[in-house]
């Protein structure tokens, strides 16, 4: 068994003042609750809230006060994301950071997949996270929205990724449908998936923490909550080795795959039909978007890369392999038979030649009667 403890902290954010006060003394309180914690989460956008008009430059003092507090009390410390502006491109970005239990910041992660068009100023980040807890395993970060695009989670599972740490900001109510995903996603990359939202302006709770078979090891509900979970790094080895409860061994189906998808080439035309659906835009009042489009058979033509068997891609163009010809049929089945108590020589039959000897009903078949 190879345990590691992290806690989730869900809590009442603010949108116009700095949280970051009220973070540092709910982590003071945590770790002398539960003192053998070893990493803590905090929700998307908690420092701060979900204005941007709050982005600090990359080195800020609000990072100096975290990575203090990770020294003070030797932990991980993951404090939810802020909003970061590239002083080189002045661009800003949904920014998380993964602080060690020495103070050092050991990754920087912008969300690749701001919630577009709702964050249309918000620049989309391009590198994955990825990092080491030595002697315990292998963790990768993605923010909210991230976790609706399986590519990003299937990326950093495919490099090792046994704990997916995942800050939310969802106040909105798709926050149910987000869950359902957070249980596909741990059983179909077969890892712990952390899931952290916030309350006020920081979302409306319904934290979870999920294990690889999709079982639910917490759900907080809609009041601040401090949930200490330990993992087990060795249960997410062993049923990647052998299936999740035996069965299912997707991550290595998925490497031994016989096909590539042709929707990851931009320039292979799969995606034609998506290039139909209009511009990424915010809904606006009485809109008839999508009620008065054409279905997809006429939008583009039939693609040919999916016409043929659907067994494979050559099965078409092989002579079909040939079978032994089939037995004729029964030629007394469904045809009635002579009673079996027949007297006279004329009425009398084989039984044992029929395939299927008549009995009378209600006597069992081999009884002496």
């Amino acid at each position: 068994m190879t345990p590691f403890a992290i806690a989730g902290v869900q809590m009442h954010v603010h949108a116009l003042e700095s949280n970051v006060e009220g973070m540092l003394q709910r982590l003071d309180v945590l770790m002398i609750r539960f003192p053998w914690t070893q990493m803590v989460l905090f929700s998307e956008l908690a420092p701060f809230g979900p204005l941007d008009q709050y982005a600090l430059p990359p080195e800020n003092d609000t990072l100096e006060q975290f990575q203090a507090a990770a020294v003070k009390h030797g932990v991980w410390l993951i404090p939810g994301s802020m909003f970061i502006t590239d002083p080189l491109d002045g661009r800003t970005y949904n920014t998380s950071f993964v602080i060690n239990p020495q103070g050092e910041i050991i990754r920087r992660y912008a969300k690749m997949f701001p919630f577009r068009p709702y964050e249309a100023g918000v620049a989309a980040g391009t590198d994955f996270c990825v990092f080491d807890v030595p002697e315990v395993g292998r963790f990768g970060l993605s923010i909210c929205y991230d976790m609706w695009f399986p590519e990003t989670t299937r990326q950093i599972t495919s490099q090792g990724v046994e704990v997916l740490l995942h800050p939310v900001l969802t106040g909105t109510t798709d926050r149910d449908a987000e869950l359902a995903i957070a249980r596909a996603t741990a059983v179909q990359f077969q890892c712990y998936v952390i899931d952290v939202n916030g309350l006020g302006a920081g979302g409306i709770g319904k934290s979870c923490v999920v294990d690889p078979t999709s079982m639910v090891l917490h759900q907080s509900g809609g009041q601040e909550d401090m949930f200490p979970i330990e993992v087990d790094l060795d249960m997410v080895r062993r049923q990647r080795e052998t299936g999740m409860k035996g069965l299912g061994q997707v991550l290595k189906s998925f490497r031994d795959r016989s096909t590539d998808f042709s929707v990851y080439d931009r320039a292979s035309g799969t995606d034609a039909y998506l290039k139909t659906l209009g511009p990424l835009e915010t809904p606006h009042k009485g809109t008839t978007a999508g009620l008065d489009t054409k279905p997809p058979e006429l939008r583009v033509p039939y693609p040919e890369f999916s016409k043929g068997s659907g067994i494979g891609s050559n099965y078409a163009q092989k002579s079909p392999p040939s079978f032994a010809a089939e037995p004729l049929p029964n030629p007394t089945a469904g045809t009635a038979t002579p009673v079996p108590d027949a007297t006279t020589t004329e009425e009398a039959v084989d039984l044992a030649a029929l395939p299927n000897p008549p009995v009378k009903p209600g006597v069992f078949t081999g009884s002496e009667e």
